[in-house]
């Protein structure tokens, strides 16, 4: 049986807006009920960030707290991934809910552009990220930007910064950064084999690119991810009216390349985790 791959969903983002589409989960309330759709529908992993009332993202521990509550108890055994993301708070202000122990949390090992500005991780500010982690037995995913990203995940990884089995996404589609090219996708692949064969990673593409990053990654053999964070659509002229919709498409990719869906069991073996 082929490696089964793991669908992570980004539920919100700190971007899209209910503006933009009226079925992006902004409450907490809307956050669990969303993810919960996810997760029956295949998605093993949920990518969590938090916002105010006035839509606006925040790394507000306590609002991390109640989400983490109503997702263990409505999505039970589910992996919950919390963002240290740079739009939602500045500095270790980015860390402040690792003490809530989730499952796993996302890292920016290096700078990059963004759309509007410059996405800052400087090397101090991920130092005490990643130690972070380790305190509070938390797994890092990854988030590598650029290929110099990769390089220094790896090398974070053997000096024990990065402890236990690596996991990388590759974040495509961003606007100034680096585009969803499918040759840059395969050499990224190739790197992570040459440099880190023991790991595993995962491909997520935005807007437009989310659909090429589910496939490219399906078929290559690695985890992938979806969800309203990163694209709000489902074509051109076509809203997704839910995250479960977005993960049901790749759910469908996985049965084209004969790839079995992991169970929220199955991921957390895969990619080392603790019991639920």
């Amino acid at each position: 049986m082929r490696k089964p791959c793991i669908i992570c969903v980004a539920i919100t983002g700190s971007v899209p807006t209910k503006e933009n589409n009226p079925a992006v989960p902004v409450t907490i309330e809307e956050q669990i009920e969303s993810t919960q759709e996810a997760f029956e529908a295949g998605a093993a992993i949920a990518h969590c960030h938090v916002r105010n009332d006035d839509q606006s993202p925040t790394s507000d521990p306590e609002k991390f707290a109640r989400l983490m509550e109503g997702l263990q108890k409505h999505c039970p055994g589910m992996i919950v991934q919390l963002s240290t993301g740079g739009r939602s708070g500045a500095g270790r202000e980015r860390g402040g809910m690792l003490s809530l122990r989730p499952d796993m949390a996302s890292l920016s090992v290096g700078s990059n552009n963004f759309p509007t500005r410059v996405y800052e991780n400087p090397p101090d500010l991920v130092d005490w990220l990643a130690s972070e982690m380790r305190n509070h037995a938390v797994k890092p995913e990854i988030e590598a930007f650029d290929l110099s990203h990769i390089h220094q995940a790896v090398k974070m990884n053997r000096e024990g910064r990065i402890p236990g089995k690596l996991y990388v996404q590759f974040v495509m589609g961003v606007k100034n950064a680096m585009p969803a090219d499918r040759d840059v996708f395969d050499y990224y692949v190739k790197t992570m084999q040459r440099l880190a064969p023991e790991a595993e990673w995962c491909g997520a593409g935005v807007g437009p690119g989310q659909i090429l990053l589910n496939e490219w990654s399906i078929a290559a053999g690695g985890h992938t991810r979806t969800g309203l964070e990163d694209n709000m659509r489902l074509d051109r002229e076509t809203l997704a009216p839910s995250n479960a919709a977005l993960v049901k498409r790749a759910v469908e990719l996985c049965g084209k390349y004969e790839r079995p869906v992991a169970t929220w069991q199955q991921a957390r073996e895969i990619l080392d985790l603790r019991p639920a």
